[in-house]
């Protein structure tokens, strides 16, 4: 989403229930590490009575589990002073179905009046595969809201076998590239956001991955990583998990640092007629994100009961 989006990717080789992104409180580094599948978020007492917490990410491998982790505490060390509490409650934050075949966590926390920052979204999504297997889908996105044209920031990693991933890396623009060349010149040239893209398609490994919808293509950035990874297995060339650790880490870190830097903590201000204007874009994308992605396939994973709780929240925050 241009607004930063849960991305649906229609694929064969990736059944995609789409997820809304989310985020995760302050916490440190010590408690939230891959080596405690079990560690908890200190930060947030709504949620010490869920089975699983968001900061868990219990069904990834311990490379994938560390990217997220520091995303998060990156972004919250930066942020944490303009974003209030995690409210959801317990039954949002974390989620099944009734056979227990599927596991999803959703984390949200809004930000203060006075901030560039609208909310941040994270989330992680666990489901069985009818031919077996599982289906690993993790997201971080972060808003901003109408005071600021600047882009919004997504991440979403989806894994479907020990050795294929998908890689959804994007600044999401929030004004007509065309239109104004000067936003493509400040947002996407000067910081050089085209080259962690160019060192990511240098592996062998990696490949251009091309979602099925058109809407989605339509709303990314000119310079968006949309990579599928094809690990080798058997000792057969780099393993997955070296190459998140080794590759996509820091490939990601680096983006964000540059989201942080340039567009949250930019002090780029608009007008109140641009304002209007971001706001009716900034919504309909939003609206699009729950008609198009979750509203279809929240239901089916989950059951109705756990859908509507779980999008009511998300529609509350979206505020359409």
């Amino acid at each position: 989403m241009a607004v930063i989006f849960p991305h649906v990717l229609h694929s064969t080789a990736f059944p995609r229930p789409p997820l809304p992104p989310l985020s995760s409180p302050l916490l440190s580094p010590s408690c939230i590490r891959a080596s405690s599948a079990s560690a908890s978020s200190p930060m947030d007492p709504h949620s010490q009575g869920s089975k699983t917490k968001f900061i868990d990410f219990p069904y990834v491998s311990a490379p994938h589990k560390n990217l997220m982790v520091d995303l998060v505490l990156t972004l919250e060390t930066r942020l944490g002073s303009q974003l209030l509490p995690c409210t959801l409650p317990p039954d949002v934050q974390y989620y099944q179905n009734e056979s227990g075949t599927n596991h999803a966590s959703l984390h949200i926390r809004s930000g203060l009046s006075s901030a560039p920052v609208d909310f941040i979204l994270g989330s992680w999504l666990h489901c069985e595969l009818p031919t077996g297997g599982a289906l690993n889908i993790t997201s971080l996105s972060s808003y901003l809201n109408p005071t600021t044209d600047a882009p919004n920031f997504l991440l979403e990693l989806i894994q479907s076998s020990p050795t294929s991933l998908v890689l959804i890396l994007d600044l999401p623009p929030r004004k007509d590239l065309v239109l104004h060349p000067d936003y493509l010149q400040t947002f996407y040239q000067d910081t050089q956001l085209d080259t962690p893209r160019q060192k990511l398609e240098k592996l062998a490994e990696v490949k251009p991955y091309f979602s099925s919808s058109l809407y989605i293509r339509s709303v990314v950035s000119p310079t968006a990583i949309l990579v599928r990874i094809e690990a080798g297995s058997g000792g057969e060339g780099k393993g997955l998990e070296d190459i998140i650790e080794n590759d996509v880490s820091p490939i990601a870190k680096e983006v964000l640092r540059i989201w942080l830097d340039q567009c949250a903590c930019g002090d780029r201000e608009v007008g109140e007629d641009e304002r209007e204007y971001l706001k009716r874009r900034d919504d309909l994308i939003k609206r699009k994100t729950i008609e198009i992605d979750l509203g279809s396939n929240f239901p089916r994973l989950f059951g109705a009961d756990a859908a509507d709780r779980v999008l009511g929240a998300i529609r509350e925050v979206y505020k359409v």
